[in-house]
Formats: structure tokens, C-alpha cells, sequence
């Protein structure tokens, strides 16, 4: 009966036995108090994780459509290397939101054609890291014309109004032997604030002086009466590629990915050079670069010497903070070191390898070199994350 003892035969002596229930019950305490010491030496030792090394990280950027065909291909790579656990969200839309983005601390990276001024990069601790090298082409729909040689003043007046004629003399001269149409020229440039017109209007200001007085190098401006403007180099692209007679600025991967052509464009040298992986590295090559934190607002490897030497070419850059914690944003030290990592994978070799694929020129060991100092100077609350 409950709660009372258990008799058991033992050859005619009687035996009191504890009740069975009890005995369970103290069996199961047993078991849980070895199972919770595994556990917690489990989690001491790291054999077993509950958050910071198996946890999913979100890395979000902004900025340059220039380099947005690389950064969606470094995205998905780097997803598939680390099994799904980095998943890095790269929204473009231009240059100078890469900027304003960065600054208001609502990014985790900006991306810019366009260096960041100096005061803002002393007030604020900003850091650049150049992450590939581009050129900027003229995309030209011409039916019948497969080949088209242009100069910088040529394509300045072009984008004046000041030639209006696909066969202008001044044109023509620059393609002797070919028929050029008596249609007129429509210039497509960007609607947004751009990197990549901050770098074609850098290089029309250093080949033609009265492009310099009147319109210098910025990353939006007021064009002439009669321009037609698109949002992004994709917007630029499709308007050119779906309308005849058009000229427009554009990344080279575009004209490549959309099979659009551009002209061959005089050099510094005198010579008419196509956009490629080797015009392009041509220009960079020995190019002076400062340390991450310093000034980078001059910079530009535009119309540079060489026959070989691409003249519209430029470092695209990837801008974050030193600190990388901050009030705003309140990014935790996981995805602070995701970052850091993720910028290291893509200046090396296998994310280098992805942008040669993509028609940008690869790094030069120098400048790998320079963003390895860089990244390692990258703090969390004031520990270094390499």
C-alpha cells in the first residue's frame, strides 16, 4: 500500500525494503546533474557554440554602380564559402549615396569612385581601401559602325552641344575611311550623383581646358539643354543599347555584359587605345597611393603616360570606418569581424580572381600590400580585428 513498507519472503524473516519510486527519482536527479557538468564543460571548452561562432551575419553597403557587377559576385561567393553564415547586402545607387550613407552610419560600407574629402576623413575616422581598378568607356550606338576612334576634346565638345553631327569634321577627321551618319548625336549621362561622372569629368577636365573653366570634375552637374539622363551605369547602358545614335559613359564590365560598343579613345601618348584588363592595369601601373586614413582626394590615374596606358581608368574604393563600433549602428564584435574578413578575402587573390573575370583590373601587389595595413589597423571597442 502507499506510503507504507514492502514485504518480501527471505526464507521466513520479514525485510523492509525502501519504496521503489523514491529510488527513480533519485536515479534521474543523478543523470541530469552529470549531463548539465558536460554541457557546460562542452560550451567552455568550445565543442559545443550557442551564438558567436556559428551566428549568421548581415553586412550591408551602398554606393558605386561602378563596382556593383563585382561586389554582387564577391556577395554570392563569399555566402557559398562560408556556408551561408556572411551574407553580404550591396545596394548601389551611386557614388555619392555611398558617401552620405557611410557618414549617417546607416551602412556597414560604402562604395565610391570618388574619394571622400579629407576633413571628412580626419573628423569622422574613415578609412579607404581600394578594392579594384575600372574604366569608364563611350558607349556608342551607331548602326553599320563597329569601330569608332574618339579624342578627349572631341568627346568634351560632344558632351558641350558644340559637335552635334555624327559626321562633324572633327570626327570624321579622327576616323578617316569610314561613313559616319549626318543624324544627330544624343549624350546620355547619369541622373545621380556619380563616381563614375566624377571620374569622366575628372578626365575631360585634365585633355581640354574650356571643358575645365566651365564645368570641371564633379560627381553630378548641370548638363546642356537636350541631355538625357539615367539613373546608374544599368540605366545609362539599356538607354544607349536600346536607341540609335547615342553616346553615353559608361563601366567597361556593362558595355561588355550588354555587347555594346565603345570607341577606342586617344591616350596621352597619341595613341588610340581600346578599354581592357591590360590598358586598364597599364594606367595604375606605379601609381603613388597615400595609407588608408590619409588624403586620398587627389588621387587619379587618369590620361596617364604610355602607349599602352587606358586613359580613362580608375581605383574604385570601399569606405569603412576604423572604429567599427559606434552609437548608431551598435554592430556587434561578430559582424565587425565578419567585415573585416570579408574585405580581406576580396583583395586578395580569390576575390582579385572574380574581378578579372568580370573585365576589372586586378590589384597590384603594392596596393594589396597597402590594404593589408589598412584592414589590420580595423578596431572593435578598441581591439585591433586582425
Amino acid at each position: 500500500m502507499s506510503g507504507q513498507t514492502e514485504k518480501k519472503d527471505t526464507g521466513g524473516e520479514e525485510a523492509y525494503m525502501p519504496h521503489k519510486g523514491k529510488n527513480t527519482a533519485m536515479y534521474i536527479l543523478a543523470v541530469l546533474a552529470v549531463v548539465i557538468v558536460l554541457v557546460v564543460a562542452s560550451i567552455a571548452t568550445g565543442i559545443l557554440s550557442f551564438g558567436s561562432k556559428e551566428e549568421s551575419v548581415t553586412i550591408t553597403g551602398a554606393g558605386a554602380t561602378f563596382p556593383q557587377p563585382l561586389i554582387s559576385k564577391w556577395a554570392d561567393a563569399y555566402y557559398n564559402k562560408t556556408d551561408g553564415k556572411v551574407k553580404v547586402n550591396y545596394g548601389g545607387g551611386g557614388s555619392g549615396q555611398g558617401i552620405s550613407q557611410i557618414l549617417a552610419k546607416t551602412v556597414d560600407f560604402g562604395g565610391t569612385d570618388a574619394p571622400l574629402d579629407y576633413a571628412n576623413v580626419t573628423a569622422n575616422g574613415i578609412l579607404h581601401i581600394p578594392e579594384t581598378i575600372g574604366a569608364v568607356v563611350l558607349a556608342y550606338n551607331l548602326p553599320g559602325i563597329n569601330y569608332l576612334r574618339l579624342s578627349g576634346p572631341v568627346v568634351a565638345a560632344i558632351f558641350m552641344k558644340n559637335i552635334t553631327k555624327w559626321n562633324d569634321p572633327q570626327i570624321s577627321a579622327l576616323n578617316p575611311g569610314v561613313t559616319l551618319p549626318s543624324n544627330d548625336i544624343a549624350t546620355i549621362v547619369r541622373s545621380d550623383s556619380s563616381g563614375t561622372t566624377f571620374v569622366f569629368t575628372g578626365y575631360l577636365k585634365k585633355v581640354d581646358p574650356v571643358w575645365a573653366q566651365l564645368y570641371g570634375q564633379k560627381k553630378s552637374l548641370s548638363w546642356p539643354e537636350g541631355t538625357i539622363a539615367q539613373n546608374g551605369n544599368a540605366g545609362v547602358a539599356q538607354a544607349v543599347q536600346g536607341t540609335s545614335y547615342t553616346i553615353g559613359y559608361i563601366e567597361l564590365t556593362y558595355a561588355l555584359q550588354n555587347n555594346i560598343r565603345h570607341a577606342a579613345l586617344q591616350n596621352h601618348d597619341g595613341y588610340f587605345v581600346n578599354a581592357s584588363l591590360e590598358t586598364t592595369a597599364a594606367a595604375a601601373a606605379g601609381a603613388g597611393l597615400p595609407a588608408g586614413d590619409g588624403d586620398w582626394s587627389s588621387v587619379n590615374i587618369l590620361d596617364r603616360p604610355g602607349a599602352n596606358a587606358y586613359p580613362i581608368a580608375t581605383f574604385t574604393y570601399i569606405l569603412v570606418y576604423k572604429e567599427l563600433y559606434n552609437e548608431v549602428s551598435k554592430m556587434n564584435r561578430t559582424a565587425a569581424k565578419a567585415l573585416v574578413d570579408f574585405l580581406w578575402w576580396a583583395v586578395h587573390e580569390d576575390g582579385q580572381d572574380y574581378a578579372e573575370q568580370l573585365s576589372y583590373a586586378p590589384l597590384p601587389q603594392s596596393v594589396i600590400e597597402l590594404n593589408e595595413d589598412t584592414l589590420k589597423s580595423m578596431t572593435y571597442k578598441g581591439e585591433r580585428l586582425l
